[in-house]
């Protein structure tokens, strides 16, 4: 059975306007393209574990782990990326789920 894929990203959001206003409004419409959905997509984690403060976390489903790297690496991603890159802080990890 095909395992799906996951990109998972902490976020520590630097430039909330601009943030919200431009990467979020053109990142939908590639993850729409691509198939992705939100799995999660929110603030305020709670940390059981660590000393890690993390603020926002987001959990974005692919069909594949192939997918979630192609989608990545794709120019669809690549032409919005930097408006994440200079409003927020983050860590991104490409995750394959397990079996079904």
């Amino acid at each position: 059975m095909q395992r799906k894929g996951f990109i998972y990203a902490e976020l520590v959001v630097t430039d909330p306007e601009d943030f919200y206003n431009e990467y979020m409004t053109r990142v939908g419409p590639v993850l729409e393209k691509w198939g992705a959905t939100f799995a999660i997509a929110g603030g305020e984690p709670q940390v059981l574990e660590g000393d890690r403060n993390v603020e926002r976390v987001v959990l974005v489903e692919f069909d594949s782990p192939e997918k979630a790297r192609d989608f990545y690496h794709s120019q669809d991603y690549q032409d919005v990326i930097g408006y994440r890159t200079r409003s927020a802080k983050s860590h991104l990890y490409l995750l394959e789920g397990t079996a079904q």
